[in-house]
């Protein structure tokens, strides 16, 4: 493979469940040789789904990387699940690629998790291309498909080809640029085509087509407005080049069609993404943090700069151990080289590098810029770490798991097995930030956490076949946290005698409401920094602070939404204010202190789309009524009626079996975490009475 920046892509497939991503991607690996029989999701024989899982449920679960090569460009691919409550493995991939393919199903549109995934990559500025897929399914229709992208999503979209048929009658594409059609040969896969003039029929559409996309081009790009406004058209020596400045400028969004389970118009897919989305040396530098001075620094991604580089997932391999998968932003990653760890402050010896191909690996030397691998035998990192160079330490910015929605009580089928459940789970949690478990001090249960009913299935369900760790479960229940409602300040005196010695000193602490979704803010005044210069004494406090968010006040669940800041310290005396004593008062008083500013809890609220046949309509309403559900809006799909609500998550438990009873199995739904909002009081209630 090319080793040239320019020459490299790194791309995610995001899209909704059940779009077609890990089909699509098969085909590519296809259609580029790396594979020379391609396998099915319901078959079960698929590249990148290699866990039995994820064979067995046909859906993926986890994120793959494979490379591949098109036309002399290297394309390291990372396919990513759709399903909802996988949806970090597609935030930390998107974190670190540069361009994404996003695909949409011909028939449902911009559907919920495809908001979800646009949104991630609006957040991380990934330039994207969109693929139309499953033009051959009834109903199927890509003109639909890109109204959606623009109204829903807001995206500059145009197409760059154009579907020539539709459902069962679907052939192949018209190419916009070099203004042919291309029809795909279905008995050798897809892989000879023939490429001819336009049909009759389509060429007035397709010279429409072909203008819009000039005029949109030319709107967006100062470099060939005048030539469009001289001409009014533009050569493809002038077009290809601005769809791709406005591309890698996330400006635009080329659009593409065609059916990957029956092997159509990906070869123009894989030409797209060699022609328009970005290589490494197209993106901006990455910006990091000073590890002494916290000023930014910034590190263009180029071999001959400082190695930056972030590890974005762990994963166990059977037979290799941890695998830390890394993406080089600059400088080399070397075998048998120490990289620093800003946040251990420790060297990483680098022992073992590897290339990825699902879940094989090919032992490398090095990992340049702009190259995504995996490290083995790593010690003390985990998700969201930098490694970089000692001379000058700096650290990324960090990978933010959303909050669990849904937990479980956990426990060995035998007291032998205690200590192995623990370290299996520590194992899942170091590879799924979404993921915790903790033990209840008042009931003594082991509580596993998770982002809904099928990820707290498929990790019981790896506890007992990759770890060999059979365990007991209870009901799976929301996981509800609590917040504050109005500030509160209280001074609080720890003065206790432990194990024979006096621990005392007494906190000033303040509370403070955040807006919703804002998380957590921990920070001491600068006075309390000036009494109190030690910085171990500080962290302390701190430490005592996350120690009493983490456990809340109403029912221990962990609190949200809210500022703690220590005003200040009331030292007694230099040999009783220690370490114990600054903790457990910080802790205490923050305890005090959000008792006194009014908790209450919040509920996990659910995005839900429901398409059902309109006869259906009227029972589906009253059902999400009894479930204090809120109905958004109602539209038309086809012949199908298409409802948008916001559900609380306690209510959903079971709703894949009340909703087939309600429409006789005609209706079907997805949804996604929307928000946390304020329990009503019947549900407080409810909860504090357990």
């Amino acid at each position: 493979m090319s080793s040239e920046l320019s020459n490299v892509r790194n791309i995610g497939i995001v899209a909704h469940i059940d779009a077609g991503k890990t089909t699509t991607t098969e085909r590519i690996l296809f259609y580029t040789g790396k594979i020379h029989k391609h396998g099915d999701v319901h078959d079960g024989n698929t590249t990148t789904d290699f866990m039995i899982q994820e064979r067995e449920r046909g859906i993926t679960i986890q994120s793959a990387a494979i490379s591949c090569e098109w036309n002399g460009t290297a394309i390291n691919i990372i396919d990513t699940p759709g399903h909802v409550d996988f949806t970090m493995e597609v935030e930390r991939s998107l974190r670190v690629l540069d361009g994404a393919v996003c695909v949409f199903c011909a028939v449902g549109g911009v559907q919920p998790q495809s908001e979800t995934v646009w949104r991630q990559a609006n957040r991380y500025n990934v330039p994207r291309l969109a693929f139309v897929n499953k033009m051959d399914r009834m109903g199927a229709d890509f003109g639909r498909v890109v109204e959606e992208l623009r109204n829903k999503l807001k995206a500059n979209a145009c197409p760059i080809n154009l579907p020539i048929g539709k459902e069962d009658s679907f052939q192949g594409v018209i190419d916009l640029l070099e203004m042919k059609a291309i029809v795909y040969d279905e008995a050798t896969e897809g892989k000879k085509f023939t490429v001819g003039e336009i049909p009759s029929e389509l060429a007035d559409d397709a010279e429409l087509a072909r203008a819009e996309l000039c005029e949109k081009v030319a709107d967006l790009d100062e470099g060939v407005m005048e030539s469009y406004l001289e001409k009014g058209e533009l050569s493809n020596e002038e077009l290809i080049p601005a769809i791709r400045r406005l591309v890698v400028a996330g400006q635009f969004v080329p659009v593409l069609c065609g059916t990957s389970l029956k092997d159509k118009g990906v070869q123009p897919l894989l030409d797209a993404v060699v022609a328009y989305l970005p290589s490494p040396d197209d993106r901006p530098p990455v910006v990091a943090t000073d590890l002494k001075t916290e000023a930014p620094v910034t590190r263009k991604q180029e071999v001959s700069e400082l190695l930056t580089s972030l590890v974005f997932k762990i994963a166990t391999d059977p037979y290799v151990g941890k695998l830390f998968f890394v993406r080089v932003y600059a400088g080399v990653l070397k075998k048998g080289a120490n990289a620093y760890n800003p946040r251990t402050k420790k060297r990483e010896r680098i022992m073992k590098i590897v290339r990825l191909f699902a879940d094989d690996q090919i032992e490398v030397d090095e990992l340049k810029a702009g190259d995504i691998g995996a490290i083995v035998g790593l010690k003390e990192c985990t998700t969201g770490d930098t490694l970089c160079a000692e001379m000058k330490p700096c650290y990324l910015e960090r990978i933010t798991a959303p909050q669990p929605v849904m937990f479980m009580a956990i426990e060995p089928k035998s007291s032998a097995d205690k200590d192995k459940l623990v370290e299996s789970m520590k194992a899942l949690a170091a590879e799924d930030p979404t993921c915790q478990f903790r033990e209840d001090e008042e009931t003594g249960q082991t509580i596993l956490s998770g982002m809904g009913e099928l990820h707290l299935e498929i990790l019981v369900d790896r506890l007992k076949r990759e770890f060999k760790c059979a365990a007991n479960t209870g009901k799976p229940m929301v996981s509800y946290v609590e917040t504050i409602t109005r500030p509160a300040l209280k001074s609080f005196m720890f003065d206790r005698e432990l194990g024979g010695k006096r621990h005392a000193v007494e906190l000033k602490i303040e509370i403070r409401p955040l807006e919703r979704g804002k998380g957590h803010k921990v920070d001491l005044s600068r006075d309390f920094r000036n009494t109190v210069p030690d910085k171990h004494l500080q962290e302390c406090v701190l430490q005592g602070l996350e120690d009493g968010i983490s456990t809340g006040v109403l029912a221990r669940f962990q609190m949200t939404d809210l500022s703690v800041e220590c005003l200040s310290a009331t030292i007694v005396d230099p040999e009783v204010s220690d370490e114990v004593a600054f903790r457990s008062a910080a802790m205490m008083g923050f305890r005090e202190a959000a008792e006194a500013a009014a908790p209450e809890f919040l509920e996990p609220i659910m995005k839900l789309e429901i398409t059902t046949p309109p006869e259906s309509v009227g029972e589906i309403l009253g059902d999400l009524n009894a479930r204090r559900g809120n109905v958004l809006d109602m539209d038309m799909r086809g012949d199908l009626q298409i409802i948008h609500a916001r559900v609380p998550m306690a209510q959903m438990f079971g709703y894949s079996t009340a909703i087939r009873s309600l429409t006789k199995g005609r209706a079907s739904y997805s949804m996604e975490p929307d928000m946390f909002e304020l329990a009503p009081k019947n549900v407080r209630e409810d909860i504090l009475s357990r």
